[in-house]
Protein backbone atom coordinates (compact mmCIF):
# COMPACT_ATOMS: atom_id res chain seq x y z
CA UNK A 1 0.00 0.00 0.00
CA UNK A 2 1.24 3.54 -0.35
CA UNK A 3 2.79 5.35 1.88
CA UNK A 4 2.67 9.33 2.61
CA UNK A 5 4.45 11.90 4.98
CA UNK A 6 2.07 13.95 6.37
CA UNK A 7 4.32 16.79 8.34
CA UNK A 8 3.13 19.44 10.66
CA UNK A 9 4.22 23.13 10.05
CA UNK A 10 4.30 25.92 12.72
CA UNK A 11 5.65 29.56 12.62
CA UNK A 12 9.65 29.81 13.52
CA UNK A 13 8.88 31.20 16.78
CA UNK A 14 6.64 28.15 17.95
CA UNK A 15 7.59 27.19 21.40
CA UNK A 16 4.79 23.93 23.24
CA UNK A 17 5.15 25.10 26.73
CA UNK A 18 3.01 21.08 27.57
CA UNK A 19 1.95 22.63 30.69
CA UNK A 20 -0.73 25.26 29.33
CA UNK A 21 -4.38 24.32 28.68
CA UNK A 22 -4.26 24.98 25.09
CA UNK A 23 -0.83 22.12 24.30
CA UNK A 24 -2.78 19.61 26.60
CA UNK A 25 -5.66 19.68 24.29
CA UNK A 26 -3.53 19.67 21.46
CA UNK A 27 -1.94 16.39 22.67
CA UNK A 28 -5.16 14.68 23.87
CA UNK A 29 -6.72 15.91 20.11
CA UNK A 30 -3.21 14.32 18.26
CA UNK A 31 -3.53 11.07 20.93
CA UNK A 32 -6.82 10.60 19.62
CA UNK A 33 -5.82 11.40 16.02
CA UNK A 34 -2.91 8.69 16.63
CA UNK A 35 -5.13 5.72 17.85
CA UNK A 36 -7.30 6.37 14.90
CA UNK A 37 -4.67 5.73 12.60
CA UNK A 38 -3.26 2.52 14.83
CA UNK A 39 -6.88 1.29 15.08
CA UNK A 40 -7.60 1.95 10.92
CA UNK A 41 -4.22 0.24 10.19
CA UNK A 42 -3.12 3.51 8.40
CA UNK A 43 -0.68 4.17 11.25
CA UNK A 44 3.48 3.57 9.72
CA UNK A 45 5.56 5.90 12.29
CA UNK A 46 4.79 9.67 14.01
CA UNK A 47 7.52 11.62 15.81
CA UNK A 48 7.67 15.59 17.27
CA UNK A 49 10.43 17.84 16.29
CA UNK A 50 12.81 20.03 18.70
CA UNK A 51 12.73 23.27 16.98
CA UNK A 52 14.70 23.86 13.65
CA UNK A 53 17.33 25.94 15.86
CA UNK A 54 18.39 22.67 17.64
CA UNK A 55 19.35 21.07 13.59
CA UNK A 56 22.77 20.60 12.80
CA UNK A 57 23.43 20.29 8.17
CA UNK A 58 25.91 18.36 7.45
CA UNK A 59 27.55 18.47 4.16
CA UNK A 60 29.36 16.25 1.87
CA UNK A 61 31.92 17.97 -1.16
CA UNK A 62 35.05 16.50 -2.61
CA UNK A 63 35.33 14.24 0.51
CA UNK A 64 35.22 16.52 3.01
CA UNK A 65 32.48 16.39 5.34
CA UNK A 66 31.46 19.87 6.74
CA UNK A 67 28.79 20.65 10.13
CA UNK A 68 26.95 23.78 10.59
CA UNK A 69 23.83 24.37 12.87
CA UNK A 70 20.85 24.62 11.58
CA UNK A 71 18.08 25.06 10.28
CA UNK A 72 18.58 24.02 6.68
CA UNK A 73 16.38 25.99 5.16
CA UNK A 74 15.96 29.87 5.81
CA UNK A 75 12.10 29.98 6.19
CA UNK A 76 9.56 31.55 8.68
CA UNK A 77 7.62 28.38 9.14
CA UNK A 78 9.60 25.16 10.30
CA UNK A 79 8.58 21.31 10.15
CA UNK A 80 7.33 20.36 13.88
CA UNK A 81 6.35 16.61 13.45
CA UNK A 82 5.14 14.20 10.68
CA UNK A 83 3.44 10.98 10.61
CA UNK A 84 3.98 8.45 7.78
CA UNK A 85 1.18 7.19 7.14
CA UNK A 86 -0.37 4.01 4.63
CA UNK A 87 -3.31 5.15 2.55
CA UNK A 88 -5.04 3.25 -0.43
CA UNK A 89 -4.44 6.18 -2.56
CA UNK A 90 -3.81 10.00 -2.29
CA UNK A 91 -7.53 10.79 -1.51
CA UNK A 92 -7.50 8.86 1.49
CA UNK A 93 -4.23 10.37 2.63
CA UNK A 94 -5.59 14.11 2.01
CA UNK A 95 -8.65 12.70 3.96
CA UNK A 96 -6.14 11.92 6.77
CA UNK A 97 -4.45 14.85 6.42
CA UNK A 98 -7.41 17.17 7.16
CA UNK A 99 -7.88 14.84 10.31
CA UNK A 100 -4.53 15.64 10.97
CA UNK A 101 -4.91 19.14 10.87
CA UNK A 102 -8.02 19.15 13.06
CA UNK A 103 -5.52 17.56 15.63
CA UNK A 104 -2.62 19.59 15.68
CA UNK A 105 -4.77 22.70 14.83
CA UNK A 106 -1.86 23.52 12.28
CA UNK A 107 -1.30 23.42 8.42
CA UNK A 108 -0.42 19.83 7.11
CA UNK A 109 1.80 19.30 3.85
CA UNK A 110 1.03 15.93 2.15
CA UNK A 111 4.00 13.74 -0.26
CA UNK A 112 3.79 10.83 -1.48
CA UNK A 113 6.94 8.53 -0.79
CA UNK A 114 8.77 6.36 -2.97
CA UNK A 115 8.54 2.48 -2.56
Amino acid sequence: MPQYLLSVWHDDDYVLDFATPDAQRRVAQVAAFNDELQRSGAWVFAAGLHPASSATVVRSSGGEVSMTDGPYAETKEQMGGFWVVQAADLDVALDLAGRAAAASESPIEVRPMEG
